[in-house]
């Protein structure tokens, strides 16, 4: 382990796909929705071989905070913070940096989503002692991943061509794309140097501060304004000062511009059994199933049913004559939805926040 490296797990989000078993306080990085550990433990788990937990920060809300500290007891809990308010990705990074450089001027970060699942965890992990070795060199490094089909709910990092997935050295990042129409993913795809944007990053914080000075100097202003990390006031401070940041993403605020002016770099990374989780057709996907397609668990019974997901713990779910169907029951809410639908399950959250259904979310 390089003892500057250091680890930023991003872990604020709703997960309102997830729902009904995701919700404010029990949101979706802090579910076991693929084997026995929670998303973020699992996260932590594959990352500990690489970097010491006490060189783990998290980054999350008010509402998850203390389930993520007694799910992390091997990060120290004052490293596991809650924003005050959300302001996206390029503020909560902004932070971290701002933290890590006082502490560790030579500190290199790598970000990392809470709620991914890695299939490979050893290639994993290969490819990230890749990403920190370009990042300790300078660059602003991105992890790219090789599609495995045409992907339309995925950003694409575009390689140079003739490029070899798998390669150790960093590669420059000619530009982002935005999620593309089916027609222009397969174009990527048979292009062999469009990747998918897994949303892991690796630089020097001075780097990054350096960027956000640049790109977005009214944040950064705002940031290098509070006191030190130790200081009693820290808190109320940030309480202060935080919602006086842009709602930007990193990859809006600096990825994108810094790219445009040949600073970005990237690792091609060959298939490391990557998945974002982005929905229950992920989790179905990523189960076993029986012989008719349905992930299903031994407590239910199907008949006549094929490629259903169900998720009803303790309760025998029978599903008969139906085909591609989710069904997730929770003691006060159950989903039942068409599996090609499943991206829209977010919109049943919305509907409830305008009916101001606060018990079920």
């Amino acid at each position: 382990m390089n003892r500057h490296n250091h680890g930023l797990i991003l872990a604020g989000g709703r997960g309102t796909r997830f729902w009904p078993r995701s919700r404010k306080r029990s949101a979706k990085q802090v579910l076991n929705v693929v084997g026995e550990r929670s998303l973020i433990q699992a996260t932590v788990d594959r990352l500990s071989p690489v970097i010491a937990p006490e060189r783990l920060w998290v980054m999350t809300n008010e509402y998850l905070r203390d389930t993520i500290v007694k799910q992390l007891p091997e990060i120290p809990a004052r490293q596991i913070l809650a924003e005050p308010v959300q302001r996206n990705t390029a503020p909560a990074i902004g932070l971290a940096a701002q933290l890590l450089h006082a502490a560790d001027p030579d500190a290199v970060m790598g970000i990392f989503p809470s709620d991914h699942v890695i299939g490979a965890p050893k290639a994993y992990r290969a490819t990230v002692k890749h990403a920190f070795r370009g990042a300790a060199a300078g660059h602003l490094m991105v992890i790219g991943i090789q599609p495995r089909w045409a992907e339309t709910g995925y950003g694409y990092i575009e390689f140079p061509s003739a490029l070899r997935a798998g390669g150790p050295d960093p590669l420059a990042v000619r530009r982002f794309h935005e999620k593309p129409q089916l027609p222009k993913a397969r174009r990527y795809l048979a292009a062999g140097n469009y990747f998918w944007n897994s949303g892991m990053f690796f630089w020097r914080a001075d780097v990054l501060l350096d960027q956000l000075r640049h790109h977005l100097p009214k944040t950064a202003t705002v940031l290098a304004a509070l006191p030190k990390f130790s200081s009693r006031t820290f808190k109320q401070k940030l309480a202060a000062a935080f919602p006086l940041c842009e709602n930007i993403s990193i990859d809006y605020a600096v990825l994108e511009k810094a790219a445009a002016e040949g600073k970005v770099r990237g690792i091609a990374a060959a298939d490391f059994g990557w998945s974002d989780v982005g929905s229950w057709n992920a989790v179905f996907e990523l189960l076993p199933r029986d012989a008719f397609g349905n992930a299903a668990g031994r407590d239910s019974l199907c008949m006549d049913a094929r490629d259903n997901f169900v998720d009803a713990r303790g309760k025998l779910v029978a599903l008969l004559g139906v085909n591609s169907l989710i069904v997730v029951d929770t003691p006060d809410a159950l989903l039942v939805a068409s599996r090609d639908r499943a991206q829209q399950v977010g919109d049943i959250v919305k509907a409830l926040e305008k009916q101001k259904r606060e018990e079920l979310l």
